[in-house]
């Protein structure tokens, strides 16, 4: 099993920064993507960022240019800096992490982690 422990939400006043930060532990092989997406209250989940094992990223509109995603694949942990932040960055964040077996991947999400930004 694999486990991801997310920290950094919090509240912080627009224009602010946060940095969130997701450690995977457990029985963990290969990581292949890992990413960061958000719930806003009465809306979808969306992809903010995403970072592949080769390094590869991928951000949504809404966060590009403020927002960057990185990883230290040593400590199986994906982060994301959150700079500029806007009263429409608040949401639930959650990191997303596929692992890679010989049996096949699997896909663990985080517990989420609240980041509140006020006007």
């Amino acid at each position: 099993q694999v486990e991801l422990v997310e920290s950094g939400g919090g509240l912080v006043q627009a224009g602010g920064s946060l940095r969130l930060s997701c450690a995977a532990s457990g029985s963990i092989f290969s990581i292949n993507a890992m990413g960061w997406y958000r719930q806003a209250p009465g809306k979808q989940r969306e992809l903010v960022a995403a970072i592949t094992s080769g390094g590869s990223t991928n951000y949504a509109a809404s966060v590009k240019g403020r927002f960057t995603i990185s990883r230290d694949n040593a400590k199986n942990t994906v982060y994301l800096q959150m700079n500029s932040l806007k009263p429409e960055d608040t949401a639930v964040y959650y990191c997303n992490t596929e692992h890679q077996y010989e049996s096949g991947t699997l896909v663990v999400w985080g517990q989420g982690t609240l980041v509140t930004v006020s006007s």
